[in-house]
């Protein structure tokens, strides 16, 4: 069961529901809210419209994974705490079987321990918000992750996409946001793959979490370094045989982390 979109809808959802179709407009970006709460969903809702944004709602996980199988967003805000799948399961369903696997994802969550906050990162998502939140917060996330998002889809549409790279048994391909590990394909969040990507770049030069937070997150300002610990723990276990002996992202004690030398 889906709530009815805050967005104005599209021509062809107009012309379904009835209602005059107007002039075509520039199309805004789309953002699925999955939230059981009908107070902070709305809200929520009301402050992406008046950002410019296409907000589409859902009331629970089943909804919002539905939705989300079945057209593309440009940015995905999960609750944590949903009736029927939860969002951790949500998140995984996302990235594992839809048309939004590299879609960033905000977490919203009720619960302030660490590893909740971890476990929703675990999942696939790019970042988290504990609620209760202020909005100025919630909409600086939502542009820090939109903005990314665009700036990957600009690259590409413009062939501007980073050489590709083949590491051991590896093989990275940028402008196809696609990695092999052997023959099997994996499938990366957008800052486990760009994680992976400046490592492996650069096989055996040492970075600090803090080099690595201003490479993968670039202009996010709520990330930590902590952040840098948890994306490594996804990463590998994505694409080690072994992740808790890995072989190829290897932790320097006391400096960071490096892909092994070749």
């Amino acid at each position: 069961m889906m709530a009815t979109p805050s967005s104005t809808l599209s021509k062809h959802e107009a012309s379904r529901a009835g209602q005059p179709m107007t002039s075509v407009q520039p199309e805004r970006p789309s953002v699925l809210v999955v939230e059981d709460e009908a107070r902070i969903r709305e809200l929520v809702s009301l402050h992406l419209q008046l950002e410019g944004l296409a907000p589409v709602e859902a009331i629970d996980g089943d909804a919002g994974l539905s939705l989300a199988r079945s057209r593309k967003f440009d940015l995905i805000i999960l609750d944590l705490m949903l009736p029927g799948l939860d969002g951790v399961t949500v998140c995984r369903a996302i990235r594992r079987e839809s048309a939004n696997a590299d879609t960033p994802i905000l977490m919203l969550t009720a619960r302030r321990e660490e590893s909740d906050k971890v476990l929703g990162l675990d999942s696939g998502a790019d970042d988290y918000l504990t609620k209760p939140f202020g909005i100025r917060e919630l909409l600086a996330r939502t542009r820090a992750l939109l903005r990314r998002g665009h700036i990957a889809s600009a690259r590409q549409a413009n062939g501007e996409a980073a050489a590709p790279v083949t590491y051991k048994h590896i093989e990275i391909d940028p402008a196809r946001r696609r990695v092999l590990v052997g023959s099997r394909e994996v499938e990366l969040t957008f800052n486990e793959f760009e994680l992976l990507y400046v490592l492996v770049s650069s096989p055996g030069i040492v970075f600090s979490r803090e080099a690595l937070l201003s490479k993968v997150w670039k202009d996010q300002t709520f990330v930590t370094v902590r952040s840098v610990d948890t994306l490594v723990k996804r990463v590998r276990k994505k694409i080690e045989r072994d992740p808790a002996q890995p072989e190829i992202i290897l932790t320097v004690w006391g400096a960071g982390y490096k892909a092994a030398d070749v």
